[in-house]
């Protein structure tokens, strides 16, 4: 699996960033046990772009940190059987991500990875709108941020 990576903002995005986001979905991949060839399209937007793909997509006129939009209704409940498989897309505001690594008091990688697991996971189907999906969901994201030896 491979992300395809476009950045329409100012932030730099070097080749160590970029390591660390492709190890990111490979390890969600492998935890969830994704076994196809396939690609990821991930998007670096500002706040004032995903404000306005957040209207037009999910009627919500807001700033958020990140949306999802998967190609496949539940990966996770169902597999996924191609060879090769587009997985769907993923855009982070850098405005928003930036916010909250100040927020939360950890860097701005720490807080793009996090948001990358987090949509990947939405990609393959899971979601937090229950308090039960919310803790299956969380427990994920916790695994994946352990194996790859993010812990704050």
């Amino acid at each position: 699996m491979i992300f395809e990576i476009n950045n329409e903002t100012n932030f730099e995005l070097n080749s160590n960033m970029e390591t660390r986001l492709q190890e990111a979905l490979n390890t969600v991949m492998a935890l969830e046990s994704v076994a196809c060839d396939g690609e990821v399209s991930l998007l670096f937007v500002d706040n004032e772009t995903i404000q306005n793909l957040n209207k037009t997509y999910r009627e919500k006129d807001a700033v958020t940190d990140v949306l999802s939009f998967p190609q496949y209704e539940s990966v996770y409940k169902n597999g996924l059987k191609e060879p090769y498989a587009y997985l769907g897309d993923v855009v982070i505001s850098i405005d928003r991500a930036e916010e909250q690594a100040l927020e939360f008091g950890h860097s701005l990688e720490r807080e793009i990875i996090y948001l990358v697991v987090h949509s990947l996971l939405h990609l393959l189907g899971y979601d937090h709108m229950t308090d039960t999906e919310k803790k299956q969901m969380r427990a994920h994201e916790k695994e994946v941020l352990k194996k790859l030896k993010i812990f704050k």
